[in-house]
């Protein structure tokens, strides 16, 4: 992967981003209130190859100067059919409102059909106000299933045949 949005890049990971990844993402949960879980819900983040790379997933980051200020993941599951999750979507406060999580989130998904899956699950938390809302104003239905402590909320959304994927 490697996209720009305006001035922004968006690329796949690589191993010199482990621990930039790790604070914007750390940032973004402390602004909300939420705990940063290295040895739960984030051990992903510090273990891409495990959890993505070797799984079929992707993990991808945005840059903006040299910085890292973004970054948006999916893995396989085993939930429903041919399905994944997307995982650390994560902008920090001063690229947010710029039509890039909207962005992120399509470029996600056309990446998720491509390879053939057939669905996505979300999890998040109540108090990501502006993830909440750019999920549910891009199809992605309310579910049941929550697995990670810190979140609240769980969608759903189908690539079938017919919705544009």
């Amino acid at each position: 992967m490697k996209k720009y949005y305006q001035d922004f890049l968006i690329r796949d990971w690589v191993q010199s981003d482990r621990t930039r990844a790790a604070q914007v993402i750390n940032y973004v949960l402390s602004e909300y209130g939420l705990g940063w879980e290295p040895n739960g819900a984030d051990r992903d983040v510090l273990q891409v190859e495990e959890f993505y790379l070797d799984t079929g997933g992707e993990f991808w980051v945005i840059e903006h100067q040299s910085q890292l200020v973004g970054t948006g993941a999916y893995y396989p599951v085993q939930r429903g059919k041919k399905a994944v999750e997307i995982r650390k979507m994560y902008l920090l406060p001063s690229i947010r409102g710029l039509g890039l999580g909207k962005y992120l989130l399509q470029q996600l998904e056309e990446a998720i059909a491509e390879r053939g899956f057939e669905q996505i699950w979300i999890e998040t938390a109540s108090v990501l106000v502006e993830a909440v809302k750019l999920y549910e104003s891009n199809g992605y239905k309310p579910a049941t299933g929550i697995e990670t402590k810190r979140c609240d909320r769980v969608y759903f959304k189908s690539l079938g045949i017919g919705h544009g994927a």
